[in-house]
């Protein structure tokens, strides 16, 4: 039978999600704990593959298991083996066929900046004290909407049949001493999310302009976007299906 896990997990101490021979990830402690409880080698797919230090909030992810047992009481007893960086939310049995990865229609992503010094925001957020221009760089968000080849905002040698990407919203927002970048598309390329709010913080410091949003774009050219911005403020939101 086949069942989805939904789960939280500060990314700050893994190598990212995806299993690594060398280097502690989400998918390889998550695995072993499963293993461990379940007493069968279990194998998780996940919705995502977040990279090193980034972080994640209602990941999904599936695996298949043939014996009993309580989902509830399957989700109270992994919690209290896994590490406290990372939770179980639920745990529900799915249609067979049912694909943590393949089935996501659109894929969730926030990019946490802070604005002024605060101790609690330190280790999510990525400081910004210069100032930027919110509401330009919200003008330059909506240049990303539609299909696009982002191939200028995705990492090097990557083993991807195409760049394009289908980008439903992006936009920034003001919540206290931050701002909060959300964008949501049926998939995302690697390093694309961190390039993206590197150069739309250029285009805020006034350091290019739209019309070098739009030539950075078609260049299809990762040296001509911005610097990748700090894993740290990065978080998978969501998934739907």
């Amino acid at each position: 039978m086949r069942y989805f896990v939904i789960f939280d997990y500060d990314g700050g101490q893994y190598c990212g999600w995806q299993r690594q021979p060398n280097g502690v990830t989400i998918q390889s402690v998550m695995e072993e704990a499963f293993s461990t409880i379940l007493r069968d080698e279990i194998a998780l797919t996940g919705a995502g593959r977040t990279d090193a230090g980034v972080h994640a909030r209602n990941m999904v992810a599936h695996f298949d298991f043939d014996g009993n047992f309580d989902c509830g009481q399957l989700t109270r007893r992994l919690n209290s083996l896994l590490p406290k960086d990372i939770a179980i939310k639920e745990i529900k049995h799915v249609t067979e066929g049912a694909h943590a990865r393949f089935d996501a229609k659109k894929r969730k992503y926030e990019y946490h900046i802070l604005r002024k010094k605060n101790p609690f925001y330190r280790d999510y957020s990525c400081a910004i004290y210069y100032p930027l221009d919110v509401k330009i760089m919200n003008e330059g968000a909506k240049r990303l909407l539609g299909r696009k080849d982002f191939h200028s905002f995705s990492k090097v040698h990557t083993d991807v049949n195409n760049y394009y990407c289908d980008i439903y919203e992006a936009f920034w927002k003001e919540i206290d001493d931050q701002m909060i970048f959300t964008i949501e598309a049926n998939r995302f390329l690697r390093g694309m999310v961190r390039a993206i709010v590197g150069t739309l913080v250029d285009l805020g410091a006034g350091r290019i302009k739209l019309d070098d949003l739009d030539r950075i774009i078609e260049s299809h050219d990762r040296c001509c976007a911005g610097q990748s911005m700090d894993a740290k403020g990065l978080f998978f939101v969501g998934a739907k299906y």
